[in-house]
Order: structure tokens, then C-alpha cells, then sequence
């Protein structure tokens, strides 16, 4: 039997891609690409959906910061059946809005059977703010990490907490040009390049899942919303998909400690399939660097300008996420893809005299 074919999906998170840039509009990748691999590994840009998702059995849900050190050789993913799910929610949530998260939560248990431990809540508001890099893409800061790390030392030491899902207050900008983009299908999300900060202060500091679901208050009605933004807008809560993504992601590992055979580490993964422009990403210029087919997306756009060439990446480039499952399957199955178009060009004989003894 063959090994696992093992494939990384990627789609940056707050770079405005076309498709992945909203509220989980590349699941639909995600589950097609799932089913003609063997291990699908991604991570919650992709798979959180707010109060949408799409359980797979055969995907591995994994925090930015955590796919890095993955993809340069440094951890190595352990599959689980269960984690123990902490919950710390910022202290500058309203008391309203905060018991709506705590019934996401206890809904999650009751009707999903998730394993959750108790919550903490943070000892001063964590002050998230938003900002956005001259290309366009968002970022943001916290105000104050050390109140993070203190909520989550606690859930891991005196709860057992093996992930954490955090919910922080982030700002309310009902009015902005950048807000509107986002509910019609354009431009950047605003929020995700501060969640992407959270989440990776835990995963750096405690080597474990993490994902962050922002509190916002709810959204005035908009006829024209846009599909790819409409689950944000279901409820009062993008907690859910955060719960359950959480519930099955896999624990790092490290060389030193105890070694398992269904471990899976960077010289495993086959085929990367990226944003065309986006390809500066530390875990794709890890895997370029290693055996791993790096198949590259004209149609998802983004807000970045970094294709393959210029970094020296050899890549598939291809114009949809359609013709990238086709790739796979082809390189999966043995055939090389070029086989399958109506053109094949003719074999060149290599001359003895180009090489110097």
C-alpha cells in the first residue's frame, strides 16, 4: 500500500483573498481538495465558518504560527480523537454579549458533544486594536498579552486545557469603508490579521491549538450582502466553527519527545496549493525547499504581489481551485498532469558533451 498522500492548503489570512478572504469561503475548497487526498492539512482562515462548518475526518486544522514551525521541520503534528477545549473571553466584553458566547459554548457541549473545560475570563480588557499595512492587508496589536497568557497558564495548568478558543472584544466600526467592502464581497477583512496575532502569542508560548473568534456587536441588515460574507451574520457569535476546529486539531510535537507512528511531519507533505500572488509565506518557503509540489492559484487574488519566479519556487500554476484538484489527483494517482492535455510535446535527447568530467 502506498503511503498517505499528505496535501497543505493555504489561504493567508487578511490579504483580501478572492476566495478565503471572508468568512470561511474556502471550505468548499477545502472539502473537494479532502476528497482526493489522503491528509489534508490547513488551517482556520480555511475551515472557521462562524457559526457554519464542515467537520473532516481527514483534515488537520492548524494555527498560522504552528504551520510555520511545522512546514520548517521544527514540530510535527499529532493526530488526536479529542482536545479539551479551554475558553477565555476578554473582560471588555459587555455582560450581554458575553452570555451569548457562554450559550455558544454550552450548546457546543450539549448538542455537539465537544469536551470544553470551564473559562476564564481575562484580568483587564485585552484592548485589541485594528490596523492596515500600506498593501492593504490588516493587522492590529493587543493592548495587553501578558493578560492573555496569565487566562490561558491557567486553563492549561489548573483545567487541563490541551486548545484554546479565545474570544476578544474587538472594535465596532459599523460605519467604515473597509467594513462595507467586506459585507459586499470586496477588500479586506479587517479583523483577521489582529486574530492572527492572538492566536499566535498562545501557540508560540504554550506549543498548543489555538484559534480566536472575535465579539462584535451585531450588524444592522443589509439586502445586499454578499454570500461569501453572510455567515458572519447568522447570529451573535462566530464561535462554533472555532469549537470545533479546535475540538480534533492536532498537538505539536518535537523531535525529543516520544515518537508515534501516525505523527506527521514536513518531509510528509506532497503538494502545497497557494494564492498565486501570496507565495512569501514562512511555511512555503520551508516547503519549497523540499519534495512537495507547490501548485499555484491565478484566480485567487489578493492584495499581495509575491508570485512564485521571483522567490526561485517551481510551481504548478494553474487558473482555479477546480483545475488544482485535478493536479492532485493526477500527481496522486502517478500521471503526470501535462499527460492530460491535448498537446504533448516530443522527448529531447540531452547531449554527453554538456557535461564536464
Amino acid at each position: 500500500m502506498n503511503r498517505p498522500y499528505t496535501a497543505l492548503l493555504i489561504v493567508p489570512t487578511g490579504i483580501g483573498a478572492a476566495i478565503g478572504g471572508y468568512a470561511g469561503d474556502a471550505m468548499p475548497v477545502a472539502r473537494a481538495l479532502a476528497s482526493v487526498c489522503d491528509r489534508l492539512i490547513t488551517h482556520p482562515n480555511v475551515l472557521n465558518g462562524a457559526q457554519l462548518y464542515w467537520s473532516l475526518a481527514n483534515a488537520f486544522y492548524v494555527e498560522g504560527y504552528g504551520l510555520d514551525k511545522f512546514a520548517s521541520g521544527c514540530w510535527g503534528l499529532h493526530p488526536v480523537y479529542q482536545n479539551r477545549v479551554g475558553l477565555i473571553l476578554d473582560r471588555g466584553i459587555e455582560t450581554d454579549l458575553r452570555l451569548r458566547h457562554l450559550q455558544a459554548a454550552d450548546a457546543a457541549r450539549a448538542t455537539l458533544g465537544l469536551n470544553l473545560t470551564d473559562y476564564v475570563i481575562t484580568d483587564v480588557p485585552l484592548n485589541v486594536e485594528l490596523r492596515t499595512a500600506a498593501s492593504g492587508a490588516s493587522w492590529g496589536t493587543i493592548g495587553n498579552p501578558d493578560s492573555l497568557l496569565r487566562a490561558a497558564e491557567i486553563l492549561i495548568n489548573k483545567a487541563g486545557a490541551e486548545a484554546i478558543a479565545v474570544v476578544a472584544r474587538f472594535p465596532d466600526d459599523i460605519g467604515s469603508e473597509a467594513l462595507q467592502n467586506y459585507r459586499h464581497g470586496q477588500g479586506v477583512d479587517p479583523l483577521a490579521g489582529a486574530e492572527a496575532v492572538i492566536s499566535h502569542l498562545i501557540v508560540k508560548t504554550f506549543q498548543i491549538p489555538c484559534a480566536h473568534s472575535p465579539a462584535l456587536s451585531p450588524l444592522p441588515l443589509d439586502p445586499d450582502l454578499s454570500p461569501r460574507s453572510a455567515a458572519e451574520e447568522l447570529g451573535y457569535t462566530f464561535l462554533p466553527s472555532v469549537l470545533v476546529g479546535l475540538s480534533r486539531a492536532p498537538q505539536f510535537t518535537t523531535i525529543d519527545k516520544p515518537q508515534h507512528q501516525e505523527d506527521i511531519w514536513a518531509n510528509q507533505v506532497d503538494a502545497v496549493i497557494i494564492p498565486a500572488t501570496a507565495c512569501g509565506s514562512s511555511a512555503v518557503l520551508s516547503l519549497s525547499q523540499s519534495q512537495a509540489q507547490i501548485i499555484t492559484v491565478a484566480e485567487n487574488q489578493t492584495t499581495m504581489q509575491v508570485p512564485p519566479a521571483p522567490l526561485g519556487i517551481k510551481a504548478i500554476a494553474v487558473n482555479s481551485y477546480l483545475e488544482a484538484i485535478g493536479v492532485i489527483a493526477a500527481h496522486k494517482a502517478g500521471v503526470n498532469p501535462t499527460a492530460l492535455r491535448r498537446a504533448i510535446a516530443n522527448l529531447h535527447c540531452l547531449s554527453t558533451t554538456d557535461y564536464q568530467q
